[in-house]
This record gives structure tokens, sequence and C-alpha cells, in this order.
């Protein structure tokens, strides 16, 4: 029988302002089922300190006064972009202990006991485990997320050793001390006679905030110092060796394949997986990498989504820290905007200037002035004379846009940034089309899409979430049939021979082929609108259509409907999600996978492996895991925070939601007036 932990108390008294400054930090207790206090302990009370920290001293007196538990708190092993140092943010989850603290090899902490008793043989666990692994590495993710993926890192065949900060916790609790650096560096060479030796800086002495061990003299000959941005998952795949005491690098050096040298007493020694100097005593299990990594990252920490403010799963935590790096890597430069509307000014500089300001320049010779900027276009926007090599995205609404018109001038909760080409042009490869052809989904990636989908079902959540009432419709076998917005750039963009065709050629070939079907015609709400062209005169619609559904639901027509056709309706990918056949005459980023009838051509010739072999065609969950959660980014309305597609489905399905505003509104109502 596995011997369980000490059961934590719910209410905890801090007594360092750490604690009492930090909302986040409190959020993610509170989640986990503590409250904090002021004052004395009562009798079913506990004491929460943080780590083995300077104040924790308060704690343990206190603790050991009142006869209290002690519970010590630490980050978990993702915080997020930067070190709790150079940010206001709380980390992404927390580590809380009620036998110690994981770098303190003194006593047990609720980690070790994780890895010594429990079986780890769960067969979902070990795939999430090994989905884990395998996704930080595709995603290059790290603890601290500041690097440069594009940093070319140095020529391989190097023997890496990591340094740490000076005075940190993990050494002086870890069996460790400073001179053992040295130690271990003298020991690398010694291994190594004939290698380089690289010593890679810890982010928060490479940022300047706190001082490591190694400098001056040492640095010279075949050892050099890295304080580079570069990749720990490009470093450690370039190294021979790996030297560590105690820092989490060393985890990440088993997860890679590695068998560091330790020469500390970390939580990942002892299991087997290391060759440690000086082994810890009272582990003596060996486990896998795999067992390693579900008991440090899915089973001892508990993680909180910052967005919703409830506790979460690791999987979810590494959605929000994907999103969040995403965001941070596109923006870290800033961006010149061009052919953005002005009235998207504003959002966009919410949206893309997290990081860098985001500049709007009126002419090429102003933005020549900005040579380190890349470029954010608008859809089909051509680039500019004079900027072709620039670095660029192309951006577009995402699939989950707002409750209302983006021609209401409402600002787009998710957004296409895309390196390749605007999705809806068939004409040539998009970001949608790469993933389809170049990854497969991992049962995780799989269950994530297939919720994604099942979120979408059950909140009946599409693009606008206009709503509306559903009109009679006659018994018998019913068709949907989509309009457009006759100059939409997908619409013109969207067939691959370069020959768009109209909604009334769409509607003539759905009553050809469908002629004894009910036809449902449904106009696109920005023409229902007034705001765009694309209407159909009631003279061309007798014979063709049954029944005109203005202003109807989108979504309750798909579920009360035998079939969709559309020329490259969005609205067809959303039938598809919702279980119904689509019939597309021209070549959406959905049509040509398998999954639609399509009358038209689509760029099967791009739809192939790099080596000319067929690609397996996708199913509607990579389909859908491609389009609407690795393309897209989100950004949520209340927060600000960049986000998952989860969080946006949440917010539309619940609330809350931004209104516009006065001067909003009565540019809609002018725009309606001039139309």
């Amino acid at each position: 029988m596995i011997q369980q932990p000490p059961a934590i108390p719910g209410r905890l008294f801090a007594y360092s302002l750490g604690f009492w400054r930090d909302p986040g930090l409190r959020d993610i207790l509170r989640g986990a089922g503590h409250s904090l206090h002021l004052g004395r302990p009562g009798p079913d009370d506990g004491v929460v300190v943080w780590g083995r920290g300077p104040y924790a001293h308060r704690g343990e007196a206190m603790a050991k006064r009142h006869a209290a538990p002690l519970i010590r708190v630490e980050e978990a092993f993702l915080r997020g972009i930067r070190p709790g140092r150079q940010t206001k943010r709380a980390p992404l989850g927390l580590l809380i202990d009620p036998l110690g603290v994981h770098y303190d090899s003194s006593a047990p902490s609720m980690l070790e006991q994780i890895l010594k008793r429990d079986p780890l043989d769960d067969a979902v666990l070990l795939q999430r485990a090994r989905d884990g692994i395998a996704r930080l590495r595709a995603m290059d993710l790290s603890k601290y997320n500041l690097h440069d993926p594009h940093h070319p890192p140095p020529p391989p065949g190097y023997v890496l050793i990591i340094d740490q900060t000076a005075g940190d916790a993990s050494i002086i609790h870890g069996g460790a001390d400073a001179a053992r650096f040295g130690q271990m560096l003298f020991a690398a060479m010694d291994e190594h006679p004939n290698a380089r030796i690289l010593i890679k800086a810890h982010p928060e002495t490479a940022l300047g905030l706190r001082k490591g061990h190694f400098g001056g003299d040492l640095i010279k000959g075949r050892i050099s110092l890295l304080t580079e941005p570069v990749s720990p998952h490009a470093l450690l795949d370039g190294a021979i060796a790996v030297y560590t005491l105690s820092s989490l690098m060393g985890f990440e050096a088993i997860l890679a394949g590695h068998r560091p040298r330790v020469f500390g007493q970390p939580f990942y020694a002892g299991w087997g997986l290391t060759a440690d100097e000086h082994p810890p005593t009272r582990r003596g299990r060996n486990l896998s990498k795999v067992q390693l990594f579900a008991g440090a990252m899915i089973l001892a920490p508990s993680w909180h989504d910052p967005c919703l403010n409830r506790p979460c799963s690791f999987e979810q935590a590494l959605d929000q820290l994907e999103a969040e790096v995403r965001a941070f890597r596109e923006d870290r430069h800033g961006h010149l905007v061009i052919g953005f509307r002005r009235w998207k000014n504003g959002w966009t500089r919410q949206f893309f200037g997290g990081e860098k300001s985001v500049l709007f320049p009126p002419n090429v010779e102003k933005a020549l002035t900005y040579p380190e900027k890349p470029l954010l276009l608008w859809g089909i926007t051509p680039v500019p004379p004079g900027l072709e090599d620039r670095p660029r995205l192309r951006v577009e609404d995402g699939f989950l846009r707002s409750r209302g018109l983006g021609a209401e001038l409402l600002p787009a909760l998710s957004l296409m940034t895309d390196p390749e080409g605007p999705y809806f042009n068939a004409q040539q490869p998009s970001l949608i089309e790469k993933t389809l052809l170049s990854e497969t989904l991992n049962p995780t990636a799989r269950r994530r899409a297939e919720n994604l989908m099942r979120l979408l079902r059950q909140g009946h959540v599409n693009k606008y979430n206009l709503g509306g009432d559903l009109p009679a419709l006659p018994a018998g076998h019913k068709v949907l049939v989509v309009g457009q917005v006759a100059d939409d750039a997908g619409l013109l963009y969207g067939f691959a021979d370069g020959q768009p065709q109209t909604n009334l050629d769409l509607l003539r070939r759905a009553r050809a082929e469908r002629p004894d079907a009910c036809l449902i015609w449904k106009p696109h709400p920005d023409v229902e609108a007034g705001l765009r062209q694309g209407g159909i005169a009631p003279a061309d619609l007798a014979g063709l259509a049954d029944v005109v559904a203005a202003n109807a639901d989108p979504l309750a027509l798909i579920m009360a409907v035998d079939e969709v056709w559309t020329l490259t309706s969005l609205l067809g990918f959303e039938a598809l999600i919702r279980g119904k056949p689509v019939t597309c005459l021209g070549a959406p980023f959905y049509a040509g996978w398998g999954l639609t009838t399509d009358l038209g051509p689509v760029p099967l010739i791009r739809r192939q492996r790099p080596d000319g072999s067929p690609q397996p065609r996708p199913d509607l969950a990579a389909l859908v895991h491609a389009a609407m959660i690795r393309a897209p980014r989100y950004r949520d309305p209340v927060t600000g925070l960049p986000c998952p597609a989860e969080v946006i489905i949440d917010r539309l399905t619940h609330g809350p939601l931004p209104q516009p505003g006065r001067i909003r509104r009565g540019l809609y109502a002018l725009r309606k007036m001039f139309r």
C-alpha cells in the first residue's frame, strides 16, 4: 500500500510579505483548497513558508511554537517567460509540500516520496508523460523561456557545464557548496582532456540579476562561457557530456537522453538516471525518464490557469505556457503594421505589443528607418517595395472571433499569424496546410482536439456567435447553401485555379445536383447587416431557394439540415465539426483532405510528403488541431494574457466579454448609414 503524505490543512498562516503581495500565489493556494491568514494558527491550521528562503525562519518558528504543520511551497518546473526576479507574474504552478522541499536533500520531500513509492506504472499516466516530453521538445519550452529558438548554437562536440546563481538554496540545501563548482569543472577537464568546455550561464546571470560561479581567469583556452539566448534543447543536443550540480537543466538533460554527471543531490539524482558524485542514500530505486517526468511534472505540482483562475492539469498549464511563449517569440522585436484599417490600431497594440511597441508607419520611407522590425501584414496586403527581405507575419481573423461581426468594429479574440501565407489562399501554402503535412497527432493532442470540438458543440460557439431565430423548415432532405461576401478575400483567393465563382453559381449548382431537396439559402451576416455586397436578387432566388434564412442562427441551421454546400465559407468547417456532410465548389483550407466532397480543383500537388510519397489524409481531429490550436493566437479579453483556445471558448460560452464603447458604436452606425 502506498503511504500518502500528510494532509495539508485548509487554513494556512503566512508570515512573509511575498504571500500577501502576490495575488497569483494566493489564487494557486486557494485553487488547491487553502486560504491564507494572519495571526496565530489554531490546532487544525498550518503554517506556510517559501521553500528554504531567507524569510522562512519566521514561519518555521511559529510552526514550532504552536505545534502546527509546516508547509513549504516552491515554483513548479514550468514557470513562464522570465525568472521570478524579472516579473510580477506568479508561476504557473506550485509544489505544495507537507514533508519538505524538493531541493533539500537532508529530509524527504513530497516529490521524493512520489518517486520512491508510487508504482508509476499507469499506462495513461506514462503516455501523458511521453507526450509531455515530446511536446516540450517540439515547442522548445523550458522552465524559463527567454531563449531564442533561432539563435545558432555552438558547433557540437563540447562538454556542457551548467552554472547556477551564487547562494541559490538548491546549492546550500542540496548537499553542496560553491567550491563544488570548481571541482565539477576540473573533473570535466580531466575526464575530457581534448574536448571544448562550454559553461552555460544561468538566465538570471545573463540578465545581470545575480552572480554565477564562473568567470575571470577560468574562461580561457578551451573553456568558454555562454550567455547568449541559445535554446537549452539545442545546447543539450550538441553536448557529448553534461555536468551539473543541482540545476533543473540536469533534469532536462535526462529527458534529452543524457546521463549527466551530478555533483549535488537534486530531486532527479539517485534514481539510476545520473552519474552521482555524492549519491543520495535514501532513494535507491531505478526509474525511467518517463516515470521521473510523470512524478515531477504531472503528479506532484498544483498547476493553475491564470486566465480562468482555477486549478488545471499539467497539459492545460502547458497550453497556457505555449500560448504565452508563442506571443513572446513573435513579438519580441516589435512590429511594423501595414495594411490594417485604422480602427484596429488600438487592439492591434494590445494583441501584439506585449513585448515591444508596434508601429504604424505612414509610408515606406518611415518604415525603412526601423531596420530591425518585422512586418505585420493584413491578409493579402502586398509587401511594400524595399521591405521584401523583412521577416513577416500575415494576419487574419481567427475562427473564434467575437460575439458579433467584425464589421461592427468589434476587436478579435483570435488572429491567425502565418509566416507562410493567408490560410484562405488556395494558390499557396499556409501554416495550417504545412502543419497537416508535417505533424502527426499524439494521443494527448488528439484528446485535446476532440475535447475542443466537444466544447464548441456544447457551448454553441462559432466565429461570430450571432444567434437568431430558426425559420420553419419543411420536411424532407434539407440542404443549407451558405452565402459569402462578394469581395471577400477568402472567396477571391479560395479557388485553386484562380477562377472564383459566385453565390448564384453555388445556388444553381446545388439545385442542379439536388433537384428534389429543400434548399435553404443563408446570406452572409455582413450582407444581411447592409455592410458588404453579396446579395442575390429575389428574382434570381425564385426557383432555386425554397427558404431564405435571413438573420437565422447559423449553428441551429447546420444542426437542422442534412448537408451543407459552400464556396469557401468557414461555415463548412463548422459543419464538419458538427458531423454534417459538406460539399465545396472552391478549395478552402478544410477541402482536399478527404473530409469534404470537392466539386472544384483542390491543390493536391502540395498535399504530398517532401519525398513525393502520398501523405495519409488527416482526420477531423488533426484538422481541428491544426486550424484552431496550432495556427491561431488567442488573447483573453479579461486578463489581457495570450491564452489557449479553450479560454476563448469559455469566455464566449459563459462570459464576460468586453462591450463596444460609445465611439465604436457610433462609428458602426455611421458606417451603416453611408453604406
